[in-house]
């Protein structure tokens, strides 16, 4: 039975007709225009951004996922209180742009605080995309508990996404993504890693590189899945560009980072749930933003990346780094870091939630080679990180609760004034998310961990598996469960819950688990 079939058999409510002024529609003949899935993101008391991309051949050369070249198509979205879409409540009519590669951004409104809705799209008047679930913020005032899952690191050669559907299949109110969305390089040659899977094409440098990159990665079944289950939250890290950038200097100290970096910039957006403010002149976007969640919890995004001075040191090691320690080096930026300390000092949430993308806490490794410390994370930037810790402090923000990826290896840690001193005082915790396939099958290794530990006292955690991290938040505490799947080099792996920890309300710390 086809999908138009099985629409009037249900007897479900149509979708709204056709504009008479509607851009231009594809050829009936044309292959399903949705098979990169749909997505929501940002959601406010009121409403939430509503995301697809219209792509019959997803893989193509120029980037565009097949669109008829110069054609603008007309897409139907819809809105409703149920899956069966019996109770519709909004609906329209957005355009498929080929100049935007077929990406769609509707900012739906009117819709009721901390509600589930469910929402779809149709084009041609007979495609029609997977229904997604998607939920507003509750109302400014009220504390109503929220699970939420943070996630990060997909490299798609590494492995398959099981860590994405597992923790769909949860039914989370907000997944938080922490960056390394895709993965611009191939990791051909590497060992003794095997390759599972392969990108198509090599290194990502130009707009059709990067949306055809993006496009692949959105056809995974399990990140589809992902998407659907609940409205995201999206920072970026480095691999949406390239590896260790930082602010306008490249990683890999190539010509052409410029442009590489405005490609990279466009396709992020056009790949993303993401409002539109986010938009900037320039070609650049404006992910530091904040998410409230009524009373209970407020999300603060931080970008790591764009405002950066470049990482100290050319070896990238810790050992003998005297430079990590300048005052000057920035990391947030004096900008970002003044607009934190005044939504921290505003905050009248119970938990402030710190969404950002690189290891915060200290980590002293003095174990023998390869276990040095790189400098890309907060260890190569030290002032800028007691400028961070102290404003947590002197806010007196309730319960600093910081989310970080990047490392792929879950950490659970407690953020001290001082990590060389124990006795210091307690800032908040920090919940670092592994990966979800990038390093592959990952391993447990309980000797060297409890030694990392013992010279890291404020090291609670270490597990080097995939997986996510879910988060159960409430008035009184914030539980933090570490979720990890055996093996990603094949599909279906089981999750289990690896670690467990408390926070509760006002402490600062781990309590019991």
């Amino acid at each position: 039975m086809s999908r138009r079939s099985f629409l009037s058999a249900s007897g479900l409510a149509p979708l709204a007709p056709a504009a008479p002024a509607a851009p231009a529609a594809p050829s009936r003949r044309t292959a399903d225009p949705f098979q990169l899935g749909v997505a929501s993101g940002d959601p406010v008391p009121d409403g939430v951004v509503l995301w697809t991309r219209l792509a019959p051949r997803p893989l193509a050369e120029d980037g565009r996922g097949g669109l008829p070249s110069g054609r603008d198509i007309g897409v139907e979205w819809q809105v409703a209180e149920d899956e069966r879409f019996r109770r519709v409540v909004r609906g329209g009519r957005a355009t498929a742009r080929h100049a935007d590669a077929g990406s769609v951004h509707v900012e739906v409104d009117g819709l009721r605080p901390g509600r589930e809705y469910f929402y779809r799209f149709r084009t041609d008047g007979r495609h029609l995309s997977i229904t997604g679930r998607t939920r507003t913020a509750p109302a400014p005032g009220t504390l109503a508990p929220l699970t939420f899952a943070a996630v990060s690191c997909a490299y798609y050669e590494h492995g398959y996404f099981t860590a994405y559907r597992r923790a769909a299949e949860r039914h989370p109110g907000l997944i938080v993504h922490l960056g390394d969305y895709i993965y611009e390089d191939s990791a051909e040659g590497e060992q003794p890693l095997p390759i599972v899977r392969r990108h198509a094409g090599g290194m990502c440098l130009s707009l059709a590189d990067f949306r055809r990159r993006h496009a692949q990665y959105k056809t995974d079944p399990d990140l589809q899945a992902a998407h659907a289950a609940a409205p995201w939250a999206v920072i970026w890290d480095d691999h949406e560009l390239e590896n260790n950038w930082a602010g306008e200097t490249p990683g890999k100290k190539t010509p052409g980072f410029a442009a590489r970096k405005r490609a990279a910039f466009r396709a992020y957006y056009e790949n993303m749930p993401l409002r539109r403010s986010t938009l900037r002149p320039g070609g650049r976007l404006r992910l530091t933003r904040r998410l409230h969640w009524g009373d209970l919890a407020t999300f603060h995004l931080l970008d790591t990346r764009q405002f950066r001075s470049d990482q100290p040191c050319e070896d990238g090691l810790r050992t003998g780094c005297d430079a990590r320690l300048r005052e000057r080096g920035a990391l947030l930026g004096a900008d970002q870091l003044a607009w934190l300390d005044a939504g921290l000092r505003a905050s009248r949430a119970r938990w402030n939630v710190l969404a950002q993308q690189i290891f915060l806490a200290q980590r002293d490794h003095r174990l023998g080679p390869g276990t040095e410390l790189a400098m890309d994370g907060w260890d190569g930037y030290a002032a800028e990180r007691r400028r961070l810790t102290g404003s947590l402090l002197a806010s007196g923000a309730r319960n600093p609760v910081v989310l970080t990826g990047d490392v792929h290896v879950a950490h659970a840690n407690e953020l001290r004034a001082d990590f060389d001193d124990p006795g210091s005082a307690r800032v908040g915790v920090e919940l670092v998310a592994t990966s979800v396939a990038s390093d592959g099958d990952g391993y447990h290794d309980p000797v060297t961990n409890a030694a990392v530990r013992a010279e890291n006292p404020h090291i609670a955690h270490i597990d080097q598996r995939r997986g996510y991290l879910l988060c159960a938040a409430g008035p009184g505490e914030l539980r933090a469960e570490f979720h990890t799947v055996p093996y990603v080099t094949r599909r279906g792996a089981p999750a289990a819950v690896s670690a467990a920890f408390t926070v509760p309300d006002g402490a600062r710390s781990f309590g019991n688990a």
